[in-house]
């Protein structure tokens, strides 16, 4: 089976209109439509991990000592 990959940008919704396609008159495909999600939803969900996992008691009690002494073992291989 041979794919073909081509992006296209919704103009009406419930259509998707693809040209320009390798494929001969009665030619038998199958179509699988794969919605990209929304960047700025990712970045949201991101932010929002982010901001609770920053909120857990035990992440609090970490100093910026504490962190730059790991950066230090993990750089230098220990």
């Amino acid at each position: 089976m041979l794919a073909y990959k081509k992006y296209v940008t919704i103009k009406e919704p419930g259509n998707i209109v693809l040209t320009g396609l390798p494929l001969r008159s009665g030619q038998r495909v199958e179509v699988v439509v794969i919605a990209e999600e929304e960047l700025d939803a990712r970045i949201q969900n991101l932010q929002a991990l982010l901001k609770e996992t920053q909120g857990l008691p035990v992440v609090k009690a970490i100093s910026d000592e504490a962190v730059a002494e790991e950066i230090a073992a993990y750089r230098a291989g220990r």
